[in-house]
């Protein structure tokens, strides 16, 4: 196998569990019953299919840490030192299939993410050392875990990538609404204004934190445990997470930002890595679908009003 190639392999391993061929439950986005909620020339597909992903999945973590219910879900109930590559494919699998499969798809795999998160509960210390009780179902937690994966998904597009979003930002955002909708959010932002107002209150609450829990999550993130071939480069990705950060977590968190040499240097380095992995499978395989449906006239997008 080329350099080239071997290189290919263990970055497809990372976010597929495999190193060669197409997962099948990306095959399975072929199939479905409708064209799925979101439009093939969509806000949504546009920024889900960008290489800059790649750098918005790090940036969700470290917003996601900073709120100490979902840092002890993760402490408490994940498996992410001994298995992190695991636990990655479970999110890229859920993300995957909401943005490109059919709606049934898309409502199982919220589904089967909501029977995990029955299990993830317990209690954190606040800041004078009261135990604190938490679900993964909690509407607060549910809704800080939207945000930030909405607003981190943006940002880094905004920041990162040169393809524009159809529709604009707003777009984004309100599409995506959906899928926090999904999820059981209550009221999920449905433009940026909306989500910049809803980030705001959680800030002015004061229950965001950097502890020693964040720290070692911070560090982890930063360092996380690649294959040999795939270290060189990561950290050009991580510091685009870190410039994609609010200025505030920025500090809470003790990260510097690049300046604009770094950013570059990340944007070389997707640019890189987007031409060593070729089109993303999951799309392929959703307008295999979009192929078929369009012999029997069903429509693109599936919501409905």
């Amino acid at each position: 196998m080329t350099p080239a190639g071997l290189l290919r392999a263990k970055l497809l391993e990372v976010l597929s569990g495999q190193p060669a061929g197409i997962p099948e439950w990306t095959r399975a986005l072929s199939d479905g019953e409708d064209a799925g909620y979101f439009e093939p020339d969509g806000a949504v597909w546009a920024v889900h299919r960008d290489i800059a992903t790649l750098v918005a999945g790090p940036r969700a973590l470290l917003m996601q840490a900073l709120h100490p219910g979902a840092m002890a879900g993760v402490h408490d109930h994940s498996r992410y030192r001994e298995d992190p590559f695991g636990r990655l494919d479970g999110t890229i699998r859920w993300i995957t299939t909401v943005s490109f499969g059919s709606t049934g798809q898309a409502r199982g795999a919220s589904a089967w993410v909501s029977r995990i998160h029955e299990r993830v509960r317990g209690t954190y210390l606040d800041a004078s050392g009261k135990p604190v009780p938490y679900a993964a179902s909690d509407p607060d937690l549910l809704s800080w875990v939207h945000l930030a994966f909405a607003d981190s998904f943006l940002r880094t597009h905004l920041l990162l990538s040169t393809n524009p979003i159809p529709g604009g930002a707003d777009a984004y955002v309100r599409d995506w609404a959906l899928a926090g909708e999904l999820m059981g959010v209550a009221d999920p932002p449905r433009s940026v204004a909306e989500l910049d107002a809803q980030l705001d209150a959680v800030w002015a609450s004061g229950v965001l934190r950097a502890d020693d829990r964040v720290r070692d999550a911070v560090r982890f993130i930063r360092r996380p445990p690649l294959p040999r071939l795939l270290r060189p480069s990561y950290p050009l990705l991580f510091n685009g997470a870190v410039a994609a950060l609010p200025p505030r977590a920025q500090r809470m968190l003790g990260l510097r930002p690049a300046g604009s040499i770094g950013i570059a240097a990340t944007r070389r380095v997707l640019g890189m890595t987007a031409a060593l992995l070729g089109p993303a499978a999951a799309v392929g395989q959703a307008r295999e679908r979009l192929a078929r449906l369009e012999t029997t006239q069903q429509p693109v997008g599936g919501r409905t009003e």
